[in-house]
């Protein structure tokens, strides 16, 4: 009987049609962030709020809208110019026609470029690596034709196998690809809910021997859509209790907003939202 309820719970986030919303990390400067992300990585500004009783604004910047597309939040803590990245951390990825091109209009716009374009070690495709002002890197990928140009997160973790699980499990994502490199003495994971080159995909890194990170206080989270946070929820603590993480927050409304979340740590303890699908577009539609 409880294999049977279980089994259930566990094709739930299949069923669920679930998207990446957002990766949510704190910058030292919003305007400045603002100004580059516009200008030299081509985004556009979707929204910005401030919430001056809590000390913080935010702005939401991507290459389409929210409603279709993944957006990166930008939050600013009043006061606060500096954050430690950590080790864990890797990058973001900016899919391009041009590496080239995008690479000279960074380089342009005063950012720094941290690999040259050029072909990965050992393949054909054409990346380069660019540094924003807060030092969180991004890859720039070419690829001729892409739905979703925002279309990676790179995470370190300390199991790949039990990550790879975790993400299946907990929230319905398929593998994508698995790529090892003995060479390079690494393994990477791509997660995702679609083929990698038309969405957005979490790419899990396993170095070799490595089993800690460190978190830092820069990078957040991400935020990934559903229909039910209360089933979500029932899910991850299923998966929990077989593979390690937490829940940090109940499902239930935000106060003041009503937007239904619930979150929660992977065994790796890096962050994840769910969030109430219609909730969330609701949200939207009451922009200022």
């Amino acid at each position: 009987m409880a294999d049977t309820s279980s089994d259930e719970l566990l094709e739930f986030p299949k069923k669920d049609n679930r998207r990446f919303l957002h990766a949510v990390y704190r910058v030292g400067d919003l305007e400045r962030s603002i100004k580059f992300y516009t200008e030299a990585f081509g985004m556009k500004l979707l929204r910005k709020r401030d919430v001056p009783e809590e000390k913080y604004s935010n702005a939401f910047l991507g290459f389409g809208p929210e409603e279709s597309n993944f957006a990166v939040e930008l939050t600013y803590n009043y006061g606060v110019d500096k954050y430690d990245i950590g080790t864990g951390f890797g990058h973001f990825a900016i899919a391009t026609a041009d590496v080239y091109k995008l690479a000279e209009d960074i380089k342009a716009k005063g950012g720094t470029i941290t690999r040259e374009p050029g072909p990965v070690k050992g393949g054909t495709s054409v990346i380069a690596f660019a540094k924003d002002p807060d030092g969180y890197l991004f890859e720039l990928i070419e690829r001729p034709h892409t739905l979703e140009p925002l279309c990676q997160v790179m995470l370190r973790v300390g199991d790949l196998d039990r990550s790879i699980k975790f993400y299946e499990k907990a929230l319905g994502m398929k593998l994508c690809r698995r790529i090892d490199r003995p060479e390079q003495k690494y393994t990477l994971a791509m997660m995702g809910y679609a083929e990698e080159k038309e969405t957005i995909v979490l790419e899990l890194t396993y170095n070799y021997g490595v089993t800690e990170y460190t978190k830092g206080n820069a990078y957040a989270q991400v935020a990934i859509s559903t229909t039910d946070v209360y089933k979500s929820a029932e899910v991850v603590n299923h998966v929990i209790r077989e593979l390690g993480g937490e829940i940090t927050r109940q499902p239930g409304p935000l106060p003041g907003l009503g937007t239904k979340i619930t979150s929660f740590l992977d065994p790796d303890g890096w962050k994840t939202v769910l969030v109430d699908h219609e909730d969330f577009l609701k949200e939207l539609q009451n922009k200022e």
